[in-house]
C-alpha cells in the first residue's frame, strides 16, 4: 500500500469510528424491537435507515455551525424538552449534543429537589443552570415539572400550581427580555406507543433503569397527565416563548424534525476560522522516553 493510500485508509477508519456511536444507539433500538413480534411491522413503517443517517449527519453538521455562531455572537440559548415518560426527549437530546462541544452545549437534567430546594423560590434552582454568553443549555425536563408530574402526583398544592401559571409567563418574558433565546418543545406520543415503550423497558435489562416507580405510576394516570398537559399548553403558550409540539411516535422522524426546526429558530451564519498549521515536533537530543512498567497497562483482553 502506498503512503497516500495508507493515509486515505487511516482517514476512512477515523471517520467510520466517529460515526460508531450513532450506529450503536440505533442498534439499541433494533435490539428493543427484536423483543416484540409486532415490532417488525412498526419498523417497516419507519424511516429508511440510509435516509435517516444521511439527514441526521447533515443536520448535525448544521448544529456545529450553529454552535460556532452562538459562541462567536455571545448568544444565550435555552431549549426545553418536555413530554410524557418515554416520549423520546432523551434520544433527541443525545443526537443534538452528539457532535457538539460540551463546554458550549450542555444538558441540565435536574433530580428531585432537596429539602432545602423545596423551601426556595420555585424557579431558583433552574436559574442556576441558565447559560452565560456563548452557551446553549438543553433542559431535559424543566420548571414545567410543577404543572406536570408534581401536580398529577400530588407533590404540590393546587395553589402552588396556580401561582406557577401566574408566574411562568412573566418569568419567561423576563428571560427573553434579558436576551435569552428560549425554545420549548413538547414531545407527543400516543397511549399505545407509551405502553409499547414501557414494555420494551421492562423486558430489556439494559433499559430497566429508565423505568422508575414514577413512570410505572404514570401509566394509570394517563388521563390526569393529559388534562394537565392541555392546561399547561393553553396557559403558557405565549408569543415571546411559544410551545412547539413534536409528533414523536416515530423516533427517527421526531429527531430529524426537532433538530431541523431548532436550526430554524436561531438565524446563524458562517464563522470564519483561521487555518490551523500544525507545528513541527520539537526534538531534543537529551530527551529519553522511559519505559512504562508492565503492571500499569490495562490487560489487552480484546
Amino acid at each position: 500500500m502506498t503512503d497516500n493510500a495508507a493515509t486515505i485508509e487511516a482517514i476512512r477508519r477515523e471517520l467510520a469510528d466517529s460515526y460508531d456511536e450513532e450506529f450503536e444507539l440505533e442498534l439499541e433500538d433494533d435490539r428493543l424491537e427484536s423483543l416484540d413480534e409486532a415490532a417488525a411491522e412498526r419498523k417497516a413503517r419507519g424511516l429508511d435507515r440510509k435516509v435517516y443517517f444521511r439527514e441526521l449527519l447533515r443536520l448535525q453538521h448544521e448544529l456545529v455551525r450553529l454552535q460556532d455562531w452562538v459562541k462567536s455572537q455571545n448568544l444565550r440559548v435555552v431549549v426545553l424538552f418536555e413530554g410524557r415518560d418515554s416520549a423520546g426527549k432523551g434520544g433527541a437530546i443525545k443526537r443534538i449534543t452528539q457532535r457538539l462541544n460540551p463546554r458550549i452545549c450542555r444538558v441540565a437534567a435536574l433530580p428531585a429537589p432537596s429539602e432545602r430546594e423545596r423551601t426556595q423560590w420555585y424557579f431558583q434552582r433552574y436559574v442556576a443552570h441558565l447559560p452565560a454568553a456563548g452557551e446553549i443549555v438543553l433542559f431535559d425536563r424543566s420548571w414545567y415539572n410543577r404543572s406536570g408530574v408534581e401536580r398529577v402526583m400530588g407533590f404540590c398544592t393546587e395553589n402552588d400550581v396556580e401561582e406557577f401559571f401566574r408566574s411562568v409567563p412573566e418569568f419567561e418574558r423576563m428571560l427573553v427580555r434579558s436576551g435569552i433565546i428560549l425554545v420549548k418543545y413538547w414531545f407527543s406520543i400516543t397511549d399505545e406507543e407509551q405502553e409499547f415503550r414501557f414494555q420494551m423497558r421492562i423486558h430489556d435489562p439494559l433499559k430497566q433503569w429508565k423505568l422508575s416507580p414514577m413512570d410505572v405510576e404514570s401509566r394509570s394516570r394517563w388521563e390526569d397527565y393529559t388534562r394537565a398537559k392541555e392546561e399547561m399548553l393553553a396557559r403558557t403558550h405565549i408569543p415571546e416563548a411559544p410551545w412547539w409540539v413534536v409528533e414523536a411516535v416515530d423516533k427517527k422522524r421526531a429527531r430529524l424534525n426537532c433538530i431541523s426546526h431548532l436550526l430554524e429558530q436561531i438565524p446563524y451564519g458562517e464563522v470564519p476560522h483561521p487555518p490551523v498549521n500544525l507545528p513541527d515536533r520539537v526534538r531534543h537530543d537529551d530527551y529519553i522516553r522511559h519505559p512504562v512498567a508492565p503492571e500499569l497497562y490495562v490487560p489487552a483482553k480484546f
